[in-house]
Formats: structure tokens, C-alpha cells, sequence
């Protein structure tokens, strides 16, 4: 298949049914939607907060705790089961965009019995009936057919809790959330399907990645950027892929690319940010120089935005177009649907 492809028009339609690309171009907008609380007010003091969710639900929850960040212990629980320590001065928090979750539910459960404070962050499903049975403050997501394109939508959510609470560790975090909105647009205008190519970094990235598998590395701050480049390979793309974060990745996975030869069906990404501690970006280059021909040569993406968040939605976005793109290449439809989406097929066969 000729990567020129990407710039065919006709092409991208035929292998974009269901406008994924569409769906992505729009989520700018999700940074302005507001949220309605009524006189909801805790029921006690709160000393921590567990957050409960999967996949796309759990993602705004770990990119909160980049940015704005929390000043009480922030845990987010991706499985069945709670910590120990959850009791009536936690504030659980469990999030579902279809609000379906089983393992989302039965965190919630146990939270429950031991007393904890409970808010609902979903779009319907049995958490919404939960939470309308119990009073439980709902944070009702706006519906969309895939929850992987409403990432936004949860950490606007999942913002504005925390600044109504008090509980962020940066104050106006939900005015500069909204603010950045036409940031946002704008830098995703630069990825669109009608840039060319030679002008498209999105475009050449999926190049770059085409028939091999990607490995995502960034450093704290974007940690979780590299977590949603994973999942939107995986998802959008049909590409396993894995991310792992520095200054971690010296101390285990670096070993791991010294003993194969360098040419390995993967492709290396590496995300910059310019607030990085120093030593990370010396890390990397180090790194990177150790690691020459034993690794593929890396694609050092720096990442643009002059605040944390700005680069947190600037990297978040571009992984979202490289995946696509990447999608388009593979010859596969972002958005599966039917028989065809096996993660759906996945969960009827469990429950069967």
C-alpha cells in the first residue's frame, strides 16, 4: 500500500464509514461543557479520593494528575477491587462512560460498605440507575457512540468536581480548561485530513509506524499522553503497542532492547515536554546514545504549548490523528461496529 494514500480523499472516506476523524476534529469543544451540581455538598470531610474506572474512563482521571493535580491523595483503581483504606472520609468516584462497567461496579459496591462518599461520573447505564436511586451527586456525560473519543468530556467532569471541592492543586483550573479550547482546535487543524502530508506531522508519524508496532515513552507529565497513544493504537488503529515512562524505563526496560539487533518490528516514540526535570531529557539522549544500533532510531516529538495543559491536550490529540492515519494505512476502519467490534463481542461471551 503506498502511504500516499493519506492524502486521497476519497480513500480516507471509504475507510472512515463512521467519520472517526470527524469525531476527533470536534472534541475541542467537550473543554467548555459545563456541568451542573445543584446544592450537592460532600456528607464529611475529605481526606482522599479513589477513582474507579477502565480504559477511556480511567484515562482523564491519570491526566488530572498531571494537570491540574490534587492536594489529597489521588488513587486511580482500574480492576474489581478497592484499597484497604477507603472509608467515610474518601470520596469514590466511579467513572463509566457506558456506565456498564462490571469491574467499575463492583468497586463501587465495596466503597459502599465501607462508608465512602460516592459521586457517579457517567453517560447512563446502571450507574446512572444507581446513582438516581441513591442520591448520589451524577455527573452525566454527554452520550456518544464510542467512549474513546470523550476523554475530554470526563476530565472536564473530573476538573470541575475538584474545583467546586476545593481539592485541585491549581486554582482557576476549569477557566483555563475551557480557555484552551480554541488552543486545542487550532492545533488539531494542523493534522486535518486536507493538510498534505509533507505538511502533516500526524500524517508522517502514521508513516513512520505503519507494519510495526509502536512504543510510546514520555516523561512525568505527558505519562499519561503515552497511555492514550497506547490505547488509541490498540483501539483505533487494530495495533498492539505499549508506552512506559522515564525516569522508570532506565532502571528495567532499557536493558531490554540490548540484546536483539536493532532492525525489530517496532517503532519508537518518544514525547518531549519542555517541563521535564532536566535530568529526564538527559536521561533519554543518554539513552538514546547507548541504545544506538540495538533500538530503532526513536521519533522525538516535542511536544508545543507554552503550560503543562496545553501540552497534555496537544499530545493527547496528535496520538488520537497518528492513529487514525495509522488506521487508514493498515486498512482498517477506526470504529468497528456489529460483530466486528470484539471487545463488545468480548463482554457478551463473559456474561454469557
Amino acid at each position: 500500500m503506498e502511504v500516499t494514500m493519506l492524502d486521497d480523499l476519497q480513500k480516507i472516506h471509504e475507510r472512515d464509514p463512521q467519520d472517526a476523524v470527524g469525531t476527533t476534529e470536534k472534541q475541542w469543544q467537550q473543554l467548555e461543557h459545563q456541568y451542573e451540581f445543584g446544592d450537592w455538598q460532600p456528607a464529611g470531610e475529605i481526606r482522599n479520593i479513589v477513582h474507579s474506572g477502565m480504559g477511556g474512563s480511567a484515562l482523564w482521571a491519570l491526566l488530572s494528575q498531571s494537570w491540574p493535580g490534587w492536594n489529597v491523595p489521588f488513587e486511580v483503581v482500574r480492576g474489581y477491587d478497592i484499597p484497604p483504606y477507603v472509608g467515610s472520609q474518601t470520596l469514590f468516584i466511579a467513572s463509566s462512560y457506558s456506565g456498564n462497567t462490571e469491574e467499575t461496579i463492583s468497586a463501587l459496591h465495596q466503597a459502599e460498605a465501607k462508608g465512602a462518599q460516592i459521586v457517579i461520573i457517567t453517560s447512563g447505564g446502571q450507574l446512572e440507575q444507581i446513582a438516581q436511586e441513591k442520591g448520589y451527586l451524577l455527573i452525566a456525560l454527554p452520550k456518544i457512540d464510542k467512549p474513546r473519543y470523550g476523554a475530554f468530556y470526563g476530565l472536564r467532569g473530573l476538573v470541575q468536581l475538584g474545583e467546586y471541592l476545593g481539592l485541585l492543586a491549581q486554582g482557576g483550573a476549569v477557566a483555563e480548561l475551557a480557555g484552551n479550547a480554541v488552543f486545542l482546535r487550532e492545533s488539531m487543524a494542523a493534522w486535518a485530513v486536507t493538510v498534505p502530508t509533507s505538511d502533516n506531522l500526524a500524517k508522517q508519524l502514521a508513516q513512520e509506524v505503519m507494519g510495526k508496532s509502536p512504543v510510546i515513552y514520555g516523561g512525568s507529565l505527558l505519562a499519561p499522553a503515552a497511555h492514550k497513544w497506547k490505547i488509541s493504537f490498540n483501539e483505533n488503529s487494530k495495533n498492539v503497542a505499549w508506552e512506559y515512562a522515564f525516569p522508570e524505563f532506565n532502571h528495567n526496560e532499557f536493558t531490554g532492547w540490548t540484546a536483539q539487533p536493532e532492525h525489530k518490528p517496532y517503532a519508537v516514540i518518544y514525547l518531549l515536554s519542555s517541563f521535564d526535570n532536566d535530568r529526564i531529557q538527559k536521561r533519554f539522549e543518554l539513552s538514546n546514545k547507548l541504545l544506538s544500533g540495538r533500538w530503532p532510531s526513536p521519533e522525538c516529538v516535542k511536544v508545543r504549548g507554552e503550560t503543562k495543559l496545553q501540552q497534555l491536550l496537544w499530545a493527547v490529540a496528535l496520538g488520537d490523528f497518528v492513529s487514525l492515519y495509522t488506521a487508514f494505512l493498515n486498512g482498517v476502519s477506526p470504529i468497528d461496529i456489529g460483530d466486528n467490534d470484539i471487545i463488545e463481542r468480548f463482554k457478551k461471551e463473559l456474561n454469557a
